[in-house]
C-alpha cells in the first residue's frame, strides 16, 4: 500500500510552485480571494520576503502542497507533518480547498502571535537522553516539540530557555544542536492561548468522514475529528508513532509532495 506525505512549515523557498499556478487557475484565482493578496506573487517573487513569516508561510506551503497533490493519484493513506496535515485532509476529503485555505490563514495568525518562542533541532540522540537532559537543566519553559526518527528531535520553549537547554544537550556524545529560525514556541504548552481561540474557529466549519483515511500527527492514530487540530498546536508532532502507524497498516510506499524532507525521515525510523 501507498501513503502520500506532506510536509509543513519550513520548507518554504521563493519560486516555489511557479510552474503550477498558471496550470491550475481557478484554484489560484480561489486561494487569492480568501487570503486577500497574490499567492502566485508571494510564492514565486515574494517581493516583501513575507516567506519568513508565519502568518504567510504557512497559507503558501499549505497552497503548493494542495496544487502539488492534485496530480498525485492511487494512495491508499495521507498522513502531513504538523500544518501538511491540513493538506493530508483535503486529500483525505474531509476538507474542501476553500475551508483548508481559510482555516489554515486563521491559524498561522494566531500562531504568530504567540511570540519570544525558540526552537532548535536536536540530531543524533534519542529522545529519551533529549528528555533527561531537560529534566537535569531545570528548565521548565522547554518542551520536545517534534519527535521526527529515532535519533532526531525538536525543542521548543521561551527563546533564553531553549539556547541554555541546548548547550546542555550539545554537550552529549554524538548530539547536534540546530536553531530554527522561528518566533514560536509552537507545539509547546506555550501556545494553549492559540489553541483556545482556535478551537472557537474550528467550530465554524464542517468535517466529512474520510473518502480515504488519514493519519494524524498529534497521535499517530486515524484522524477523528477536528479536537486533534486543535490540540495540534500545543502538542508534540508524533511522526515516528505517524509512520509506525502507517507501516502496521501495510503501507510499503512514502511518496512526498514538496521535497524530501518527510520521506528521509522515514528511512531513520525503525
Amino acid at each position: 500500500m501507498r501513503c502520500l506525505l506532506f510536509p509543513g512549515q519550513g520548507v518554504q523557498r521563493k519560486g516555489m510552485g511557479a510552474e503550477l499556478f498558471a496550470r491550475f487557475p481557478d484554484a489560484t484565482a480561489l486561494a487569492d480571494e480568501v487570503l486577500g493578496y497574490s499567492v502566485e506573487e508571494l510564492c514565486v517573487r515574494d517581493p516583501e520576503r513575507r516567506l519568513r513569516d508565519t502568518r504567510y508561510a504557512q497559507p503558501a506551503v499549505f497552497f503548493v502542497n494542495a496544487l502539488m497533490g492534485l496530480s498525485e493519484i492511487g494512495h491508499d493513506y495521507y498522513a502531513g507533518h504538523s500544518l501538511g496535515e491540513y493538506n493530508a485532509l483535503v486529500a483525505g476529503g474531509v476538507l474542501d480547498l476553500e475551508a483548508g485555505l481559510r482555516l489554515v490563514r486563521r491559524r498561522a495568525e494566531l500562531m504568530s502571535e504567540i511570540t519570544g518562542g525558540g526552537m532548535s533541532a536536536v540530531q543524533g540522540v534519542p529522545v529519551a537522553f533529549v528528555r533527561r537532559a531537560l529534566i537535569e537543566t531545570g528548565l521548565t519553559g522547554v518542551f520536545v516539540a517534534n519527535l521526527n526518527a529515532d535519533t532526531q528531535t525538536t525543542i521548543a520553549g521561551d527563546r533564553a530557555e531553549v539556547a541554555v537547554a541546548a548547550k546542555a544537550i550539545a554537550a552529549l556524545p554524538g548530539a547536534r544542536v540546530v536553531p530554527i529560525n522561528v518566533s514560536g514556541p509552537f507545539h509547546t504548552p506555550l501556545m494553549a492561548p492559540a489553541e483556545a481561540r482556535f478551537r472557537e474557529v474550528l467550530a465554524e466549519f464542517e468535517f466529512r468522514p474520510a473518502t480515504t483515511p488519514v493519519v494524524s500527527s498529534v497521535t499517530g492514530e486515524l484522524f477523528d475529528g477536528p479536537d486533534l487540530l486543535a490540540r495540534q498546536l500545543s502538542s508534540p508532532v508524533e511522526w515516528v508513532r505517524t509512520v509506525t502507524t502507517l507501516r502496521a497498516a501495510g503501507v510499503t510506499d512514502f511518496d512526498e509532495v514538496h521535497g524530501r524532507t518527510l520521506s528521509s525521515l522515514v528511512h531513520k525510523i525503525a
